[in-house]
């Protein structure tokens, strides 16, 4: 099971994608977490259901200083998310 989210709001330069990180890879979680050059945070996760889950209300949440505006999720593909939670460079 692999998840896309887009998180848009107040979500780039408030540490969202450290936070983001810690919380996938505590959860179980592999895939990877990057700025968009839109103003947006681009996750695609993939592990357990239940992790899935948690990991895309904490995404609704996101760290203290974030203000979150709106999550969409979508499928993706699970090729390549292995090893862990990386962050990626903007895109």
């Amino acid at each position: 099971m692999a998840k896309r989210l887009v998180i848009e709001g107040r979500v780039q330069g408030v540490g969202y994608r450290a936070a983001f990180a810690r919380q996938a890879e505590t959860l179980g979680l592999d895939g990877w977490v990057r700025n968009r050059r839109d103003g947006a945070v681009e996750a695609c996760v993939h592990g357990e259901p239940a992790a899935m889950d948690t990991i895309i209300v904490w995404a609704r949440r996101g760290p203290p200083s974030a203000q979150v505006a709106q999550v969409t999720v979508e499928e993706c593909s699970a090729e390549g998310l292995v090893g862990g939670l990386r962050i990626l460079p903007t895109a």
